[in-house]
């Protein structure tokens, strides 16, 4: 069966100047995908998109929103909507950009759910913080919530989305809070210490809904064996017991430990082996299928490409070597692209994926207490016991 990749160089029509949502990182992943031969796997589709319609987008986002998002571009003093802030600042054809990476994470789930494709992905989507009517985090539409509710539309009875962003996947969260057909998982960075202040473990979902919003926050410095013994000691129970037809995985790359934004400190290898993980789960679960977006990620030259390149290469078949050199063409254009940034040479940070699995009795330090907190927050809505290991 085919995997779908959904790009078009006018995903990277936007200009946001030194803003650190910069599109180099989507140019430089896809420039590095192609170097190493994996858009060229049999069987791999590149799909060109469509902007989201503006049905598609007001299945999510309200009409005067839109209307916003619109007339901001022409007014230096439009306020309102989040719009026209440092994080959220009003760019040219904002409109049409953001409807055009929604119509790519539309592009990809619909492949993935009428069968032509088992895994699809669009690395510049997973604006996971833009609400119905309010702009957040660098997101203005919410492509994976857009997405979600396309699925539903057609049919679709239980979605699971994962959230492995640093940041709290709120936006998403929010949106399908009181929806029992959609089940959204977040692993990130504590409330307390990170924007946006949300992802507590009492987040549990609406009264229609409860137990179909699972938080995992994890305390600064959390790297990535930590980070692994909490993905796998709640996300997979949580996931089998709600038996999805298909996952949404968001995969941001800023938990890595040279993240300008943030305080977790993965590895490039942490962060595929977090991508293998969620890939195993949707082959377990659900035949495979799996639509991937990209989402936060702002050291620009030396983590998102290799992050989202190994991204691409699990959607596509073969996971990559971590070994894997990196090519020297790839890494002048990188220096010139980015002046002043150190390239790395290959894909691997040399980091160490294994870990102990977490067991009922280990709550002595403070990642062991939110793993058995997150547990007891929401294994019991699903039928598991939060102290048995086996759940």
């Amino acid at each position: 069966m085919t995997a779908t990749v959904v790009w078009s160089d006018a995903l990277l029509g936007y200009n946001l100047g030194d803003h650190p949502l910069n599109p180099v990182r989507v140019e430089l992943t896809m420039a590095l995908a192609r170097e190493l031969g994996v858009l060229d796997r049999p069987g791999v589709q590149l799909v060109a998109p469509e902007p989201a319609t503006e049905a598609e987008l007001l299945r999510v986002h309200r009409r005067d929103y839109l209307d916003a998002v619109r007339a901001a571009p022409d007014d230096p003093f439009f306020r309102g909507y989040g719009l026209n802030t440092p994080d959220n600042p009003v760019f040219e054809h904002m409109h049409e950009s953001s409807a055009l990476v929604c119509g790519a994470t539309l592009a990809a789930a619909r492949a993935v759910w009428s069968g032509r494709a088992r895994r699809a992905v669009n690395v510049a989507g997973g604006l996971h913080h833009a609400m119905p009517a309010r702009a957040a985090g660098f997101c203005v539409y919410d492509d994976p919530a857009v997405a979600i509710a396309d699925l539903l539309a057609q049919g679709a009875e239980r979605i699971a989305y994962i959230d492995v962003d640093v940041h709290h996947g709120d936006g998403v969260q929010e949106i399908f809070y009181d929806d029992p057909r959609v089940l959204t998982v977040s692993l990130h960075e504590g409330p307390l210490t990170l924007f946006p202040g949300t992802g507590y473990v009492e987040e549990t979902g609406g009264p229609q809904a409860e137990g179909t919003a699972v938080n995992v926050p994890l305390p600064p410095g959390t790297g990535d064996r930590g980070w692994l013994r909490a993905f796998h000691a709640v996300v997979p129970s949580v996931v089998r017991a709600f038996r999805p037809q298909l996952i949404v995985l968001q995969a941001g790359a800023d938990t890595h430990r040279l993240d300008p934004l943030a305080n977790l400190r993965l590895t490039v290898d942490g962060q595929r082996a977090a991508q293998l993980a969620v890939r195993a789960l949707a082959d377990e679960v659900c035949e495979g299928r799996l639509v991937a977006t990209g989402g936060g990620g702002y050291a620009l030259v030396e983590v998102v490409p290799r992050a989202w390149t190994h991204l691409l290469a699990m959607v596509t078949g073969e996971p990559l070597d971590p070994a894997t050199p990196l090519p020297e063409s790839w890494r002048e254009f990188a220096a010139r692209r980015v002046p002043g940034r150190a390239v790395p040479t290959t894909l691997t940070d040399g980091g160490d994926v294994t870990f102990t699995p977490w067991q009922p009795e280990a709550e002595g330090d403070q990642l062991d207490r939110a793993i058995m907190a997150a547990r007891k927050a929401v294994f019991p809505l699903h039928g598991l016991d939060p102290h048995d290991p086996r759940d």
